[in-house]
């Protein structure tokens, strides 16, 4: 799959933060989803909260708080960060992983929850959900006001209940933020450190 182009990014970056993509209650935890019914409530959840967020009128700075909370609630975050890092995950200290997965985390919030009043008025309908290898794939479409629906598709782990990829009209948003951390690391050298403080910085 390809990774999210500027004006794809711009146009539905909210969307993918949902996201990993991400969400049940905003001060709950996700049950596991052991089954295809359950990954399917889990993103049902996932849609009411964002939709909750989005039409609370709160500022952007208390919006982006509650979509960090989201993603940390829904999200495998360890995971998404780890897939983000790539190959220097292997070099990366635990400390800087750990350091990695806070900044990334932060980040993501940040670069995708600027864009959420763009989808105030908008809604995602859950298509249907299907078992792909170890995990299930929620299938939904989003409609964003004055433009055609599109695809969103979510992927929920088996054992960690947890999303850990979405797939915008077949656009791949763990390749997109590997791509980006690529970039960001190599303008920095290869510095590890150096990368997570521009990431702090970042969105």
């Amino acid at each position: 799959m390809r990774a999210f182009s500027g004006s794809t990014m711009t146009r539905r970056a909210m969307i993918t933060g949902a996201v990993s993509a991400v969400a049940l209650t905003l001060i709950g935890a996700p049950a596991h989803a052991t089954s295809a019914a359950q990954a399917e409530a889990l993103v049902d959840r996932l849609v009411g909260d964002i939709n909750t967020a989005i039409g609370s009128g709160a500022s952007e700075a208390k919006l982006i708080a509650q979509f960090e909370q989201i993603f940390r609630s829904y999200g495998d975050m360890p995971y998404i960060a780890a897939y983000a890092m790539g190959v220097e995950a292997r070099r990366a200290s635990p400390a800087q992983k750990k350091a990695f997965t806070e900044a990334f985390s932060s980040y993501i919030s940040r670069k995708y929850g600027k864009q959420f009043r763009k989808f105030i008025g908008g809604r995602i309908d859950v298509q249907g959900t299907k078992s792909v290898k170890n995990a299930y794939q929620v299938s939904t479409l989003a409609y964003l006001r004055g433009q055609s629906p599109f695809d969103v598709t979510f992927f929920i782990g088996e054992k960690s209940g947890k999303f850990f990829n979405l797939y915008v009209e077949g656009v791949n948003m763990l390749l997109t933020e590997r791509t980006e951390i690529g970039s960001m690391l190599d303008r920095r050298g290869g510095d590890i450190d150096a990368m997570i403080a521009d990431l702090r910085r970042a969105g």
